[in-house]
């Protein structure tokens, strides 16, 4: 069953960490019920309910509806449950230091950790995306990414970031493969991206908690929407099915909101 239905989704052409977060849901359901019944589905979602973030419930009812579409039950598809959107966006790294940090590095001549969280911040690049830019994408000046459906999104290299990038490269003798490399000459992983952004923060003297691969993409979106009212096209940039998930980035952060405060409550 459950070999079946991992066919199913990577003939959806769905990411390998979608693939096994979907068909951990679907085993983890098997383990308790027998069989997909509508009261059985219930049954397991209250389950979800009583145990993790209603945030993990969604992520495995998306797996066990999408798993009854590939099964030709959709009638018994389970409603999700609703999350209390916050009015603001959490721990992302301000303007004034991302500016200290990309400096910092520059003068350092971290000149790999500079180009990645500029590329972060200038692309909206997600981080498993970041690991996976070729030097030749650097030359087209974007990168094509298939998401979820086999859909398509563009990733836009700024002509800036590019030309520097390339002068980057040819310092480097680097003419071609991916981007980013480790010092074997592998691409740079996910988890090696993490470890080393909140070791710069604590040399640097930057919060770690805002110092991580989404808070620059968060930034890249802070900035474009001030400059930018076009909030779907932000959408559309980064990759987001719904707008609604994008209209977060019209709000100030919480940092924000304290300083307006702070700025204008003088009774």
């Amino acid at each position: 069953m459950t070999e079946t239905f991992k066919n199913y989704l990577q003939g959806r052409n769905l990411s390998a960490n979608t693939i096994k977060s979907y068909t951990y849901a679907l085993d983890q359901f098997r383990e308790y019920f027998p069989a997909p019944t509508k009261q059985n589905l219930e049954k397991y979602k209250e389950w979800l309910i009583s145990q993790y973030s209603p945030q993990t419930v969604n992520l495995r009812l998306r797996a066990i509806n999408c798993y009854l579409e590939s099964i030709g039950q959709e009638k018994h598809k389970l409603s999700f449950v609703r999350m209390q959107q916050k009015p603001f966006a959490e721990n992302v790294i301000s303007q004034a230091d991302y500016i200290y940090f990309k400096n910092c590095l520059k003068a350092d001549n971290e000149w790999l950790w500079y180009f990645v969280i500029r590329f972060f911040a200038a692309t909206g690049v997600r981080v498993n995306e970041l690991t996976r830019l070729k030097v030749e994408d650097v030359r087209l000046g974007h990168l094509d990414m298939y998401s979820k459906g086999g859909k398509v999104r563009r990733i836009y290299i700024p002509k800036g970031l590019q030309e520097e990038t390339l002068s980057w490269l040819g310092e480097n003798c680097q003419e071609s493969g991916f981007l980013f490399l480790n010092r074997y000459g592998s691409p740079i992983t996910p988890r090696g991206i993490l470890g080393q952004l909140k070791k710069f923060a604590v040399r640097y003297h930057i919060n770690p908690d805002v110092v991580y691969p989404h808070s620059f993409r968060h930034r890249f979106a802070k900035n474009f929407i001030r400059q930018s009212n076009d909030i779907a096209f932000l959408a559309d940039l980064m990759g987001h099915e719904n707008i609604e998930t994008t209209r977060v980035y019209l709000r100030k952060t919480g940092a924000e909101q304290k300083e307006f405060i702070d700025k204008i409550v003088d009774w």
